[in-house]
This record gives C-alpha cells, structure tokens and sequence, in this order.
C-alpha cells in the first residue's frame, strides 16, 4: 500500500507537471477527428527545473526500500539531502540510495583533503571547458540552422546535425562531470553519467555509455520487471519498445521525443532480429569481426544511426524533423562550391575552425578513456611544475575560447527543461 502510495504520487506530480498538456491536446486532437469536442481545464503551470530527474531518485528510493536492497531512512534530513543533493539535483546523474544515501549515512564529517579537492576541481574545469569551449559555441551553429531551417538543406543540414550530436554530448556530460567534480570536493562520489558513448559499436553499447544513470534506471525498475529478456523474443521486443518509448517521453512531453525514443526502440528491435543472420553472413564472408577496420566502421554507423534519432531530438516541431530527413540528401548541395559555405551557419572561420579543433580534442580524450588511458591520475603523477600548466592551461583556454561575452548568447544546460 505504501509504496503504490508513494508512485501514485510522485507520478502525479510529474504527469500534472510535465505531461497534462501533451495527453490533453492529444486527445482532444484525436478527438476531433471523429466529429467530438473534448475541453479540458487548462493549467499554466512553470515547469519545476530537473523534476524528472529527482522524481526518478525518490522513486528508485522507495522501490530499493520495498525490495529490501536498503533499510528504509528514519531521519527526514538525510531523506531529504539524499533526494535534494545540489551538485546533481537538477540534470542528474540520477544516484541510487545504495550509492549516495549510504554514503550521507556513513560519512558524516569529511576531513579536508588537499588532492581529493584538487582533483574535484580539475573535474569541474574540465566539465566547464565542455559546456563553456564545445557545446556553447556548438550550440551558435546549431540554433542558426535549425531555427531558420527554410534557408539551409544538403549538407549545412548534415553539418548543424552533428555539430547537434556533439553539442548536447558536451553539454550534458559537462554537468554531469561538474556535479561529480562538486560532490568529490565536498566528499562525495556521484556515479560516472558517460563513457566515451561515440565510440560505441552498437545501438545497445550506446546506452550502456550514454546516460548511464538513465539507462540503469529503466533497465532495474522498468525492463527487468516486464520480464526483460527471460520470456522470449516477441516479450523481449516489446519490453524494449516499451521502455524506449518511455524514455523518449521521460525527456519531453512532445512527439518528437516520442519518436526519438522509438528509433532507439527500433535500432534494437532490428539487431536483435537481424543478429543471427548477420553472425551467419559475418562467418560466410570470412569478415574478421575484431579487426580495427571493422570495429570502426560499426562505430561510424552507430554514429550515423544515433545522428538520425537526434534530428527529431533537436528540432522545434515535428513538421521540422521532417524537413531536416527530406532535405539533407538533396544532390545539389553536397559540393560545397566555396569555403564561405561553411561560415554562414552562425559561425565565421576562426570560431568554425576552432569548434572542429575543440571536437577533435574530445574525440582523442574519448579514445585515451576507451583504451584505457586515464588523464587525470596521469597528471596527477606529474611533477608539480607540469601539473600547475595543466591547471593553468585549462582556465585559460576556457577563459580565452570560451563562447560568453559581447556576442554570444547565454546557454542553460539542454537538460534543465527535463
């Protein structure tokens, strides 16, 4: 009784927030098309900033309580710093109670430690430099074309749609890096939200690497519940359509969202159904599956999948996805006929050059990470003098290629609206 008490409502509150209006207008457009009027009261409500996120916190909480993973908390304030904690309250990583509130119940004063807060820091201006240098001035390109997309097609559209996938990577795995920087500096340690997701091999070895928290989430309280993958392949298929299109709503209430996540839902139904063939076809050919060759084109088609979901991610209106899929293969504009082309999407030729400089220092952070090269315990082994460079280099190359100042256009992390 007490935990349907509890989703009933937490679930409330975001469906009264988050997605009254959408159902709404949903169903008095379905409505209308058979001749019937339906009106429902209309609320204007502001949407509470992160409401998904600390919803899914207090709702993992209760579950792991009602199974017995954890005892349940009698003290109202670590309750409430556990569901409140500010370093990731309001763009995750969503924590589990097993992780955060055992460390709130176990940790209750924390010596000050000189590398612990270093480290934490190098975390925070590693994230700052992400959202401040990359996805900020990613964003400049992105806005000017999909905000104005009558006046582009081809390949400007292929453009702005990766400059999109590599805007909202850096953007949301900065805060998510700043919020694990915050918590260590004060004691804490918050779970890693990525890991290197563009490099992934498949539509299911991307959601183990892109918003890990997420994925987990669904996975626990959601897809192993529905069965998963124990009652057959048609349940299977469906348990996974099931929580795609669930997490697609999670992130909007909007179609487009909808759609996102049926992609996702779809890329996996496909390679599940396709996966044995394609092992016989593999073996057949002789196609060396472990080869560098190999691996890097299944990178790049991954990629290329996960660019398709994200223009309906990414655009105002559905109309628009639609738009960007019909448009961007035009023949006419794939040959680009002058550099100019290139700089008038919102950037001019040093702050274009700059942001695909930026984008290659990520992609080689990415593969020292996924070979198993870790940066920071690498610096952190240097001598002082280098690791003071470090330091310095890092500030001052947000400071100087930083997109904020005269000109530029404030940025909120995309994921504060879910």
């Amino acid at each position: 009784m007490a935990i349907a008490v509890s989703l009933i409502a937490n679930l409330g509150i975001l469906f009264l927030f988050k997605y009254y209006g959408f159902f709404a207008n949903t169903i008095t457009s379905l409505m209308s098309t058979i001749g019937v009027t339906v009106k429902f009261p209309v609320f204007d409500y502001l949407l509470p900033v992160g409401i998904s996120f600390y919803t899914f916190q207090a709702l993992g909480y209760t579950i792991d309580v009602y199974r017995g993973d954890i005892d349940a908390e009698k003290n109202f304030f670590r309750y409430a710093l556990f569901v409140s904690f500010f370093p990731q309250l309001v763009a995750g990583p969503i924590e589990r109670s097993t992780n955060l509130l055992n460390q709130i119940r176990n940790d209750h004063t924390h010596r000050f430690d000189f590398e612990r807060v270093l480290n934490g820091l190098l975390l925070v201006g590693g994230g700052m430099f992400l959202k401040v240098v990359v996805a900020d001035r990613a964003a400049i390109l992105v806005n000017t074309v999909y905000n104005d997309l009558i006046n582009y097609s081809g390949i400007s559209l292929i453009i702005a749609t990766i400059a999109f996938a590599f805007q909202i990577y850096c953007d949301f795995a900065s805060y998510s890096i700043i919020a694990k920087g915050s918590a260590q500096i004060l004691g804490y340690n918050l779970m890693d939200n990525f890991a290197q997701p563009y490099l992934a091999t498949s539509i299911g070895d991307f959601w183990h690497r892109w918003h890990i928290s997420l994925s987990q989430w669904f996975r626990d309280y959601l897809y192993i519940p529905l069965g998963g993958s124990r009652k057959g392949l048609a349940r299977t298929l469906l348990n996974l359509m099931i929580v795609f299109v669930l997490s697609g709503l999670w992130h909007g209430s909007a179609w487009t969202f909808v759609v996102w996540g049926m992609l996702h839902g779809l890329y996996q139904v496909i390679g599940r159904l396709t996966k044995k063939p394609r092992q016989k076809l593999y073996s057949a050919l002789h196609v060396k599956t472990e080869a560098f060759s190999w691996k890097l084109g299944q990178m790049l088609f991954t990629f290329a999948l996960v660019c398709f979901a994200w223009i309906f991610f990414r655009a105002n209106t559905f109309s628009d996805a639609i738009y960007v899929v019909t448009h961007m293969f035009e023949p006419n504009y794939w040959v680009l006929t002058d550099n100019v082309s290139l700089y008038q999407m919102g950037l001019d030729r040093s702050d274009f050059q700059l942001l695909v400089v930026t984008i290659a220092i990520v992609i080689a952070m990415d593969i020292a990470k996924y070979n198993k090269v870790s940066i920071r315990p690498w610096i952190a082994r240097q001598n002082v003098f280098f690791r003071y460079f470090v330091y310095v280099a890092l500030i001052m190359s947000i400071v100087v290629w930083g997109a904020y100042g005269l000109g530029f256009t404030a940025e909120q992390f995309i994921y504060f609206q879910f």
